[in-house]
């Protein structure tokens, strides 16, 4: 597989020695809180990749095996230049050579924390974590590398002087159920301290953790957990929105000495629930309280609402049925493996909402706690899962590891699930943990089985199966589907799937596999970006967050604004500005969404630059439409509005995001192929000689083959053009057996004629004809046989890629589309320079090669002469030359036909990683043609240079 190295992206830092002094002072040297009753945080470590600090380590095999050296915290080794990668099963039987890991650090803790109880937090570490801290034990080897866990060390520490802690790092477990829920699982495999290290002191007496469960009526209950209590006292709680203002009246419980629990409870009016739509936020202060003195004070981010899963109906959330539409997600950076940061989660939620996607489920493990804080405020469903692919935590270990998950992630308003592992990785006896750390007792899915009235089945096939999934009682909800392997992208089918996914009602959503294509920039290969072949996960996105096309196709079905005339391509005469339209939010009325409308005029192909003009523009009045209903959007266009040649429609969300923007073509392709392919002056001329007919006109000469009515040649001003040997009709892998009957030609007018007609397949006749200005027009006939069905349907020629340099067309883009396929392409005059992109492999896109939809013209840039192709007919798409494919393409592969551009009637469907584009819904089904046939009549206007 060949690989681009992609250009360097600002959130891809790699660490300088300035920014590690910076981090580390900045860690080493950070403040004390303001108030002794608070809980004091110091990060040993930085935050993420963008922010890290240097510790001593060494590695025990692979790179740099046996020396000491530094290395950034936190990161996996392997991204640092130590060790062996590692992906799924490929480094055999628990015998890897870098097997282990040791860090040093030395640190400072204040005189001030002698008094108060100190514990070291680790975010996450891979996978056996032992620490010494003074050369003293910190507690048990710590097994499962997904998980925060903590010791508490304040009997270890010298307070007011330096300490040194040390830890092991043993990348694969000594538990043989830890390694095989981890460690064999299908995603690269990586070890280190790859999440944050840092000090939490409290004072002896604290509140050590609470859980809540918040309802979207104003219920709130706080399960708060205490330590260290010697004296009678009170919880006090208050709730406040995120600027400090006072919410509702404060509440408070006694607590007497010892007491380690207490539960508070209050009911505040008014609240503003949380949801996707509207992430409203608020903070929960909560005080421990004795002798009129705070002993200790903790505040918590949270919202109000609640989930229901009511079985027979649907999922509920705030009393509305919702569908989630949603994505699989791992924590991944190409340069930095599972070490991420803050902004990466800001960028990978927001391009998740730019989707419009409202849910996202955490593959297989749970995710950074930022990933989460960002979901909770910018509004996401999540799905947090407890590890396990295919196998499964053996129950000891496993209990450990989900008190550990539940109890960093249960104040979320975003996790409205949790996943006992994924795949056949369930056991099933941690079911019941699940409930006992968490207060709203959320339900626990086993992603691809039908568990607790939910089917999550992974990767059926279209309108599957008897007896189950959408023919069956339960609700429906593939927590994985669509995969996103090359080209299909996750797009390919989902508008079917999603059209029988929400008239069924039992149907919830789904989660289209992956978000990102999990390729590691190998050091050790040059730069290399390295999938895995085709094994990694395979996204909608690269690597680098670049955009395939299904991600326009995502953003376009899932958009939660849909009209009735979305599916044509162009207004009629008759339009008045009236679009019927469904809103399918769930939260939010269309009187909140703000439409803006242009009429555009789109500039020629002999235009230098720019695609299109604004004739005309303003707002449309925001209907009165409330979730899940219909009404009518009244667009207030000018009088002429049809003299212009498209409408486009944006939808602005309350937020300020905008939902998507909708394009129509006005102006027809006759109309704009009128006043471009203009007659001219002077007068063709046409001669034949040794078979060929060669046509001359305004410097342009044009050979046609006498013995097959096909262009054998062109040449202008002397320069050589190699288009050649077509109209071919392309309707399968057999060509069309079409036999010449007769060729003659003639003199029309100013223009000369050549016209042949043919038998025995598909082609019924060609007509070519030589404008007077240099134009050359085609007119082709072909006929399809009654209630065929073809893969693909149109006329092919031959021209060379390699003298290709871009194209410059109108109409629908700027991406590639497949016969599955179709949306998220809009009109516009859109232009990309030529590449060999190989989806998911290369990562250069928009691809090049492919098909596009709805052509008015193209202008094929070459190394020769430009070549311009102006279309009569609507819904036409134009080939260009044929894209490659990356490693073992199964499913994804697509027989492409004869030639190097063709003008087709009907394009071929693509398929995922695990099935064909036919098992995927009615759209991936072979081009029909009417019970009688269809004879296609078609019209295409060439120019060879520069168009005046």
């Amino acid at each position: 597989m060949n690989h681009v190295f992609p250009p360097r992206n600002p959130i891809d830092m790699r660490l300088s020695a300035r920014i590690t002094r910076l981090a580390l002072a900045c860690a080493a040297l950070a403040p004390a809180a303001a108030h002794a009753q608070t809980t004091e945080v110091r990060y040993l470590s930085g935050t993420g990749n963008d922010s890290s600090v240097m510790w001593e380590f060494r590695v025990s095999g692979g790179r740099r095996a046996g020396q000491w050296a530094s290395i950034p915290v936190p990161s996996n080794w392997e991204m640092q230049g130590f060790g062996t990668y590692h992906y799924h099963q490929d480094w055999g039987r628990d015998a890897a050579p870098d097997s282990v890991g040791e860090y040093r650090l030395r640190f400072r803790v204040p005189e001030s924390w002698r008094d108060r109880k100190v514990e070291i937090v680790f975010g996450g570490s891979m996978t056996d974590t032992e620490v010494r801290i003074n050369g003293r034990s910190a507690g048990p080897v710590h097994q499962g590398g997904f998980y925060r866990f903590r010791y508490d060390v304040t009997p270890l520490l010298t307070y007011g002087a330096d300490n040194l802690l040390e830890v092991t790092v043993h990348k694969f477990s000594a538990d043989a159920s830890v390694n095989r829920a981890e460690r064999r699982a299908d995603f690269w495999l990586f070890g280190g301290i790859y999440r944050p290290v840092w000090l939490e002191a409290y004072p002896r007496q604290h509140i050590e953790r609470i859980a809540l469960d918040a309802r979207e009526e104003g219920a709130l209950s706080v399960e708060t957990h205490l330590e260290g209590i010697t004296a009678p006292g009170r919880v006090v709680g208050r709730v406040e929105q995120l600027d400090g203002t006072p919410v509702g009246a404060a509440f408070s419980a006694p607590v007497s000495a010892g007491q380690e629990e207490v539960t508070l409870r209050t009911r505040i009016a008014g609240v503003e629930p949380w949801s996707p739509e509207w992430p409203n936020r608020y903070r929960l202060r909560l005080r421990l309280v004795a002798g009129g003195h705070t002993l200790h004070e903790v505040t918590q981010a949270f919202g109000f609402r609640t989930v229901e899963v009511r079985p027979h109906d649907g999922v509920y959330v705030n009393g509305v049925k919702v569908h989630m539409k949603g994505v699989d997600r791992h924590t991944f950076w190409p340069t930095t493996g599972r070490t991420t940061s803050r902004a990466i989660s800001e960028m990978d939620v927001k391009l998740i909402k730019e989707m419009n996607m409202n849910a996202v489920r955490m593959s297989h493990y749970p995710p950074d706690a930022h990933f989460l804080d960002v979901a909770d405020s910018l509004g996401l469903f999540v799905l947090d899962e407890l590890t396990g692919w295919q196998v499964h935590y053996d129950t000891d270990v496993g209990r450990k590891l989900v008190r550990e998950m539940v109890v960093r992630d249960v104040n979320h308003p975003s996790v409205v699930f949790w996943d006992n592992g994924n795949e056949g990785g369930f056991n099933f006896d941690l079911d019941p943990d699940f409930a006992e750390w968490d207060p709203q007792h959320r339900t626990v899915l086993h992603p691809w089985l039908d568990s607790n009235g939910i089917d999550t089945g992974h990767y059926e096939v279209y309108d599957c199966c008897t007896g189950r999934f959408l023919h069956g009682e339960d609700l429906v909800m593939p927590t994985e589907f669509l995969h996103a392997l090359y080209d299909g992208g996750g797009g390919a089918g989902l508008d079917d799937w999603w059209t029988l996914l929400r008239r069924d009602p039992l149907g919830v959503g789904g989660f289209i596999w992956a978000l990102l294509d999990e390729g590691v920039v190998r050091a050790d290969e040059n730069g290399r970006i390295d999938t895995a072949g085709n094994a990694a996960p395979d996204g909608v996105l690269g690597p680098f967050r670049q955009k395939e096309g299904s991600f326009y196709t995502i953003r376009d079905v899932w958009a939660p604004i849909y009209f009735d005339r979305e599916e044509e391509d162009r207004l009629p005469p008759t339009f008045t500005g009236a679009l019927r339209v469904e809103n399918r939010y769930d939260f939010t009325d269309l009187k909140q969404v703000r439409f803006r409308w242009r009429l555009v005029d789109f500039r020629a192909p002999g235009a230098a630059q720019g695609g299109h003009t604004v004739a005309a523009e303003g707002t449309a009045p925001s209907p009165e439409v409330a979730p899940h209903g219909a009404g009518t959007l009244h667009i207030p266009l000018p009088a002429d509005w049809s003299r212009h040649d498209a409408l486009f429609l944006t939808a602005t969300d309350p937020h300020g995001n905008d939902v998507y923007t909708w394009t129509w073509m006005i102006s027809r392709p006759e109309s704009v192929a009128a006043r471009i392919a203009r007659p001219g002056t002077g007068r063709a001329t046409g001669e034949e000689s040794g078979g060929v007919i060669t046509l001359r006109a305004g410097g342009t000469v044009v050979t046609i083959d006498g013995a097959t009515g096909r262009l054998r040649g062109v040449e202008r001003d002397g320069h050589t053009v190699s288009l050649r040997d077509g109209p071919r009709v392309v309707t399968g892998p057999e060509p069309s057996t079409d036999t010449l009957k007769e060729i003659r030609h003639h003199a029309d007018g100013d223009g000369y004629v050549v016209e042949a007609t043919y038998g025995g397949g598909n082609l019924r006749s060609v007509r070519w004809t030589m404008l007077p200005g240099g134009w050359l027009k085609l007119d082709y006939a072909y006929r399809l046989r009654p209630e065929g069905r073809y893969p693909y349907m149109g006329v092919t020629f031959d021209y060379p890629d390699a003298r290709v340099t871009g194209v410059r067309w109108l109409g629908r883009g700027p991406y590639r589309v497949w016969k599955n396929r179709l949306k998220g392409a809009e009109f516009d005059v859109w232009s990309k320079a030529y590449n060999d992109g190989v989806t998911g492999a290369v990562w250069q896109y928009p691809e090049f090669k492919g098909f596009h939809a709805d052509v008015y013209w193209a202008t094929l840039q070459t190394r020769e002469l430009p070549i311009t192709m102006v279309f009569t007919a609507p819904d036409q798409f134009l080939r260009l030359f044929t894209p490659g494919e990356g490693k073992d393409p199964r499913d994804t592969h697509v027989d492409f036909p004869a030639g190097d551009l063709s003008f087709m009637d009907g394009i071929p469907p693509i398929g995922t990683k695990f099935h064909a584009a036919a098992d995927l819904g009615p759209s991936g089904q072979p081009n029909l043609v009417p019970r009688l046939g269809q004879t296609y009549e078609r019209t295409v206007y060439f120019r060879f240079g520069a168009v005046e």
